[in-house]
């Protein structure tokens, strides 16, 4: 271990000399950062915060490991930015984290697959474990993390996108003319549809409707309820856009790599229980969010089928563009990705709007 993770190896190693006490009872310190680009006032840092790093100490005081880990949590953004977050686990700035692979298209190009076939299936479940299947079934899916210095540990789904404006929707047609706040890759769902998409995140959807930047925002219920959007855009419209792979809690590698294997078998089970318990407690919240913000005075309304159909119809082949560009960049599997994703939906009982095929 290296002097910044384990500062205390040597007084442990000093107390483990000393006659009657042994080196499994001396005490290892190991001082690790945990970062976030969002607040805490959002679930998955939440769980991030209670379970990941509870399980954690847990399995290692278990495991009957001398490892005791003191973390710092830097969220917010306080270490690592929202587009940023990959950097900080790269560098070793961070040692553990949420990476918001939604604003890093660019270096997770693979990990984007669910943003490339909307109106999919509503629950985060269902989406999160495909996602987990697919890079089993798809070795080109790691690499993005093995580059980046990083261990993926679980994948972050989050539910359904719906649509939050201050105006009433009960067309595709009206979004014509709109700004509509969405992240990153999402910016494609709006193709077609006359509306304009303006680059933005959780942290900055209130103010920027709220003086006119954007006149709303694609974005799921549980967060519009945390920050408070009908407050600024009372619009709710259900039209299920589906729930996306929005974001992973991944592992610095090189420290990873220094764990005794016992700390490294609980890293990976605090990991799997992140994964579980996330998708429990955000399907919750959604379900809740939408009680408070009908409650709160918000009206909320549901896109008629043929509407979700006529706005799938009006966006270019998203996947097969999609393929076509990754496929320029030396990309080999993203087709074979793309069909075994679809193909998962269906599997799974999901009735697509549109055949997506790439």
């Amino acid at each position: 271990m290296d002097r910044r993770h384990f500062i205390g190896a040597s007084a442990a190693a000093g107390l483990a000399a000393i006659p009657g006490l042994n080196r499994a009872q001396a005490q290892q310190v190991l001082k690790l950062t945990i970062t976030c680009g969002h607040p805490p006032v959002f679930s998955w840092v939440k769980v991030l915060d209670e379970t990941f790093i509870g399980v954690l100490d847990r399995e290692i005081a278990a495991a009957g490991s001398p490892v005791k880990i003191e973390w710092t949590k830097a969220y917010g953004g306080t270490v690592a930015k929202l587009g940023a977050e990959s950097d900080a686990l790269r560098t070793s700035v961070s040692d553990a984290g949420i990476v918001s692979q939604i604003f890093e298209a660019a270096k997770f190009p693979l990990q984007q697959v669910t943003l490339q076939v909307p109106f999919g299936a509503p629950d985060i479940a269902t989406v999160s474990r495909i996602v987990g299947d697919l890079h089993q079934r798809f070795p080109e899916m790691n690499d993005a993390w093995a580059k980046g210095n990083m261990l993926l540990l679980a994948t972050v789904a989050i539910d359904g996108y719906q649509l939050v404006t201050n105006f009433p929707v009960n067309t595709a047609a009206d979004l014509a003319g709109k700004k509509i706040f969405v992240p990153g890759p999402i910016a494609n769902w709006l193709q077609g549809t006359g509306a304009v998409a303006v680059s933005g995140n959780l942290n900055t959807y209130y103010n920027g409707i709220q003086t006119g930047v954007a006149q709303g925002a694609i974005v799921s219920l549980s967060p519009t309820w945390s920050a408070k959007l009908h407050e600024v855009a009372p619009h709710i419209t259900l039209c299920n856009l589906g729930a996306q792979y929005t974001g992973s809690v991944a592992f610095n590698l090189r420290t990873y790599q220094k764990l005794p294997p016992a700390v490294q078998q609980a890293v990976r089970k605090a990991g799997d229980a992140y994964g579980q318990e996330f998708a429990r407690v955000q399907s919750a919240l959604a379900e809740e969010a939408l009680k408070n913000l009908r409650a709160a005075g918000a009206t909320v309304t549901q896109l008629p089928d043929a509407e979700r159909a006529k706005w799938a119809a009006m966006l270019p082949n998203l996947p097969d563009t999609w393929a076509g560009q990754l496929e320029k960049q030396g990309y080999k599997s993203v087709r074979a990705i793309v069909a075994a994703y679809v193909e998962a939906l269906r599997g799974n009982g999901i009735v697509l709007v549109r055949d997506w095929k790439a």
